[in-house]
């Protein structure tokens, strides 16, 4: 990692839009630094359109001037925190007056007084959010790091500034930031403040399910999702959250033979989506496909292990959850019970012969979700029989192709039968009724069994025929 000179760290704040901050900043006479995350990122080389700006003194002085001077520029006052938020050109600045923290045990919520840049560094969650430059003209591009942030950054390490029993304690979603940044930078988290993770992991309840969700999506959607959800289950801090998820995380050994870890499984199935860049419900499709096994473990005597209908019981878990960590509960929500709900699907036909029915049947199911759902469970073939892996692949492809042959042949995708409820209350005058539901579901499985072509006048003379063998024609 390269550590730039203050020279050239002056002209990198400078390239950054910030150069209007230190004119303004040094007409008024205020001290102020860029600090945090921003200068992590300026180090790392990665990009970073969020800049913290602490002020000695009043921040929101010295982000309304630099609003007026931007012109067209958005500003927001956050008067009960004392901070402000400039827009401008896409970049977002984020300025605050330098203050120190005290916490009571039953809150987050610091009591904050006015304090220096000092001050301010030491109530920072990490030593690599704990550095500083200076913006001012005098000593623009001046590093401040007290706490040798920089050495952690050299060696991929979360260290918190202060004792970590302190900074869990006070703020505990500290915590989960702890384990997220170490996901997202692919940090290792150090030893004593791991420790402290472990310590301190019950204090993660006073923390609203709305900000752990929060720092879960920023892990789920890192390149390497599984490192932040191993470091939550070493630490205790998986089974208070998601003990759902944490469950899997046990192997069963009877008469000599075990199940799979299942929770390890997870973690390679959600690794391989990230790796293919899949979207986050997809994701989260992946962490939760098999929270059912827990529930349906059964020992079969001359079987083994079973998990039957985990799948069903999986889908049935997801809503509580979803609703318990405020995750959405829109179609997003139903996006990941369907995927749960189907998983298993797929790899059913793959063991066994092909058959245009059941194809028909898991494009009918499957709708617009069918080609997410082969990603989900070509994901799901982490077992070490290469030999099996290799006939599961080939059949999977066996299975896309012929699911794109009926869907050009007979376009299932978000089927909606050729004749409509109103149609066949109208050809049997009759009314809404049990007996309009059981020719509509008779036609449903003609269609999807291929015994009748999905077009409307076949169809209707399915219904006919289906109509006068129930008496309701003549």
């Amino acid at each position: 990692m390269h550590i730039p000179s203050q020279a050239e760290m002056a002209q990198i704040v400078s390239q950054k839009g910030l150069s209007v901050v230190t004119a303004v900043a040094d007409r008024l006479g205020l001290e102020c630094h860029l600090v945090g995350g921003s200068v992590r990122d300026i180090l790392l080389g990665r990009p970073s359109v969020d800049l913290d700006i602490v002020v000695v003194g009043s921040g929101v002085t010295l982000a309304r001037e630099v609003a007026r001077e931007f012109g067209k520029a958005h500003l927001s006052v956050f008067k009960t925190y004392g901070t402000a938020q400039v827009k401008h050109h896409g970049v977002e600045y984020e300025f605050v007056g330098a203050r120190r923290e005290s916490y009571h045990a039953d809150s987050r919520n610091p009591i904050c007084e006015d304090g220096t840049l000092e001050d301010d560094q030491k109530r920072r969650d990490f030593t690599i959010n704990a550095l500083a430059v200076c913006l001012n003209s005098a000593r623009l591009g001046e590093l401040t790091d007290p706490f040798g942030g920089l050495q952690d950054l050299e060696d991929k390490l979360i260290v918190t500034p202060l004792d970590p029993d302190i900074t869990f304690s006070d703020d505990p979603l500290r915590m989960m930031r702890c384990v997220r940044f170490a996901t997202q930078l692919n940090f290792s988290i150090a030893d004593e403040t791991f420790e402290a993770l472990r310590r301190n992991c019950e204090r993660i309840r006073i923390i609203t399910a709305e900000r752990i969700t929060t720092e879960l999506r920023k892990i789920i959607n890192s390149p390497i999702p599984s490192k932040g959800f191993a470091d939550l289950q070493r630490c205790g801090l998986l089974p208070i959250i998601l003990p759902e998820l944490s469950a899997l995380d046990v192997v069963e050994t009877r008469n000599g033979r075990s199940h799979k870890n299942n929770f390890y499984h997870t973690l390679q199935v959600l690794d391989t989506l990230a790796a293919a860049e899949a979207s986050e419900y997809l994701r989260w499709a992946a962490l939760l496909h098999d929270i059912g096994k827990p529930r349906s473990k059964k020992w079969e005597q001359g079987i083994g292990w079973t998990f039957h209908n985990h799948d069903y019981l999986g889908k049935k878990m997801i809503k509580p959850l979803f609703r318990r960590m405020k995750l959405p509960l829109d179609e997003r929500m139903k996006y990941v019970e369907k995927l749960v709900g189907l998983h298993m699907r797929p790899i059913a036909i793959a063991d066994d012969s092909v058959t245009d029915s059941a194809v028909r049947r898991l494009l009918f199911d499957a709708s617009d979700d069918i080609d997410d759902l082969m990603q989900l469970c070509e994901a799901d073939i982490t077992g070490r029989n290469e030999e099996r892996n290799r006939r599961f692949h080939e059949n999977f492809q066996t299975v896309r192709r012929k699911l794109t042959e009926i869907e050009e042949k007979d376009r299932l995708r978000n089927f909606q039968p050729p004749v409509s409820g109103e149609e066949i209350m109208e050809m049997c005058s009759l009314p809404p009724s049990r007996e309009v539901g059981v020719l509509k579901s008779a036609l449903k499985d003609a269609i999807l069994e291929g015994i009748v072509p999905n077009e409307h006048d076949p169809a209707r003379a399915f219904v006919e025929e289906k109509a006068r063998e129930m008496g309701l024609l003549k």
